[in-house]
């Protein structure tokens, strides 16, 4: 059994990291250079830390399964990226920022990283600009500001609404210089499908070329996982459909325990479902709930008059309007939680007052913005996400409502590391929304680009130093050994198992088939009868999945259905992972609503006394139950309290 050590710095939470990075190893610059790192993704986090890493003299090879890095993900950030700066000079802070954080998390995330992500955000900025990443600027030449759900500041650095894609470009942008000078060698499609530990510790990775179909091998000395979350369990997300968790199971399989699994966030303001042929959703960034008021009709006839199509929501007068968030929450009105919006929407939308023809969706009304403001500076502010909005829907919002609904957005669990960001496989790092480190319940807005830029240029460079410097003797890591023999072995099998089933059903049948089971019973609400039914499906899922599969095309060649079928698989055992520790947190915290523990004005009620710890998960082998160790969560700089947003 694997002990849990999370190795938090002794002293004053203020001087932890400081404290720590004086007192690790580092390695010089000519000892870097016989070093070779293999980084597993390259969205923020990954680029970022491949970038860093080259830079300081490190051998880099990185992986993606899309055609370039810039295609990772994290393009699609929309709203701003969280820093300290108090630029607005409204009594921003590092501690505040903290504070907001762990408290939109319902106290179920590490102080010490936490703090250390509050602290290290302002050079993210400055890092940012020195890449020549355009911000938006005030009128006195500062950079701009806009507030975001769970915060009483503004403290969100943007991009008009394509901040993650601006700040990947800088990112790439350095990534590129390291790639020309020979530092980092760019895999692209490329998909990992094990990683291999040779006497105990990480020491490369088999991927699978997906233009060729072959199986290569990589060694190197340590590994690093910046793969994103797990979300598309669901089938419907707003991840786009290529992401998924598999690199991560399979880190999992091999030792690397996985922390709060059940931990997923919901989004609010999501495009709604408009049909079942639908494949993902789109988000609409939270930053449009700076300007939009979200409401519902007050009377019951006025919401069956817009589901049936025969009323226009700008006939309904203001004093008919429900502005259900500002009349529950009215010292952050629009800009509560994510999980506190999503579910007063559902909430609203299950009494019969939803506004579409399926009554799942509530508005997003930029009428009274338009009308303060004048409709130039929206455009501004929110251009592109307006025509998003009406590409997909054929609305224009300028003079109609959005409408939105809850989604699934992104995962708060992950892959259990320690402070300096290793798993309990030593030399396996997990970076970004690969871990589970910083969020807790429940992840607040524009804090997703913060993470994964810290770990990945101020975190992971200073700590992985500390572990390759008892590395500096070992050669280059040889492939041709018993361990990447059977880690290839390991991997060719279960892809050819998968592949020789000759069903009649396909990949994304049964993904689809998983996603109703996910929503239904592991979604915005949960209960125990629900999760153990969930349980009992999954496991039938799965037999039907290793029985009834069907994958077209040529084993080895391009194959898209292979890929679609081996990330099928691996999201059907992340879903029962899910469901166990759904079911054993028997507590609502954050994103995670158990409906047996709510408070009487219908707001999640967390039970400090028995779930006040990350649970953490040991895989045990197929088929079996995994083993549940317990990370206590000690609050010693903050004072834990039921969480009001009033």
């Amino acid at each position: 059994m694997t002990e849990l050590n999370a190795k938090i710095p002794a002293g004053p939470l203020a001087q932890k990291w400081s404290n720590h990075k004086a007192h690790i190893n580092v390695v010089s610059p000519a000892n870097k250079r016989k070093l070779d790192v293999i980084i597993v993704g390259t969205g923020l986090a990954g680029g970022s830390a491949a970038a860093s890493l080259a830079e300081l003299g490190y051998n880099v090879t990185t992986f993606c399964y899309q055609d370039s890095p810039r295609r990772a993900h994290s393009i699609a950030a929309q709203g701003g990226i969280n820093a300290a700066k108090n630029y607005t000079n409204d009594n921003d802070s590092v501690y505040r920022l903290f504070y907001e954080t762990i408290k939109g998390g319902d106290y179920r995330a590490r102080e010490a990283n936490v703090y250390r992500l509050a602290e290290v955000s302002n050079a993210i900025i400055d890092q940012c600009v020195a890449q020549g990443v355009p911000f938006a600027r005030d009128y006195g030449g500062l950079l701009d500001n806009r507030s975001f759900g769970g915060a009483l500041v503004s403290r969100t650095f943007y991009a008009r609404g394509q901040t993650g894609q601006q700040l990947l470009l800088g990112c790439y942008g350095a990534m590129n210089r390291q790639i020309e000078k020979g530092k980092i060698k760019s895999y692209t499609r490329h998909e990992v499908l094990d990683i291999v530990i040779v006497d105990g510790k990480a020491r490369g990775v088999i991927a699978r070329n997906l233009v060729t179909g072959k199986i290569e091998r990589f060694g190197a000395h340590a590994v690093v996982l910046a793969t994103g979350g797990y979300g598309n369990v669901f089938f419907l997300s707003t991840n786009a459909m290529g992401c998924n968790g598999s690199a991560a199971w399979q880190a999992y399989k091999r030792g690397a325990m996985f922390g709060n699994p059940c931990f997923v966030q919901i989004h609010p303001t999501c495009i709604p479902v408009h049909g079942d042929q639908q494949s993902k959703l789109t988000l609409m960034s939270e930053s449009l709930r700076n300007d939009g008021r979200v409401w519902v009709p007050k009377k019951l006839e006025d919401a069956k008059k817009l589901q049936a199509g025969t009323l226009n929501p700008n006939d309904i007068p203001d004093e008919d309007r429900d502005f259900y968030l500002e009349r529950r929450y009215p010292a952050f009105g629009n800009l509560v939680p994510r999980d506190v919006a999503s579910r007063a929407a559902k909430e609203r939308c299950d009494a019969g007052f939803g506004v579409n023809n399926t009554g799942k969706a509530v508005f997003l009304d930029f009428k009274y913005a338009i009308d303060r403001l004048g409709r130039h500076v929206i455009e501004e502010r929110y251009g592109n996400l307006f025509q998003m909005y009406e590409k997909i829907t054929a609305v224009d919002p300028y003079h109609n409502p959005m409408m939105i609904y809850p989604a699934i957005h992104y995962s708060m669990g992950g892959l259990w590391v320690d402070y300096n960001l290793m798993t309990t496989i030593p030399g396996l790092y997990a970076i970004g929304e690969c871990n589970f480190s910083d969020h807790g319940a429940n992840r607040l807005g524009a804090s997703a680009l913060m993470q994964g830029l810290a770990d990945g240029y101020f975190v992971l460079p200073y700590t992985i130093g500390d572990y390759l410097a008892h590395d500096i003797q070992t050669p280059k890591i040889k492939t041709n050994t018993p361990e990447f023999d059977a880690a290839e072995k390991n991997v060719t099998d279960h892809l050819r198992r998968l592949y020789d089933i000759k069903g009649t059903k396909s990949p994304d049948h049964f993904h689809k088939m998983l996603g109703h089971i996910m929503w239904d019973y592991i979604g915005m609400a949960r209960e125990a009868e629900g999760l153990k039914k969930a349980i009992k499906l999954i496991a039938e899922l799965k037999e039907e999945f290793y029985k009834d599969l069907r994958v077209t095309g040529e084993f080895t060649a391009m194959n898209n259905e292979l890929e679609k079928a081996g990330r099928v698989a691996d999201f059907i055992d992340i879903a029962h992972l899910m469901a166990l520790d759904a079911l054993n947190r028997n507590e609502s915290c954050g994103g995670h609503f158990r409906l047996e523990s709510v408070t009487e004005e219908g707001e999640a009620k967390r039970d400090d006394e028995h779930y006040q710890y990350v649970s953490v998960w040991e895989y045990k082998g197929d088929n079996k139950e995994p083993e549940l160790h317990k990370e206590e969560l000690v609050f010693e700089n903050i004072q834990v309290a039921q969480r009001s947003y009033k």
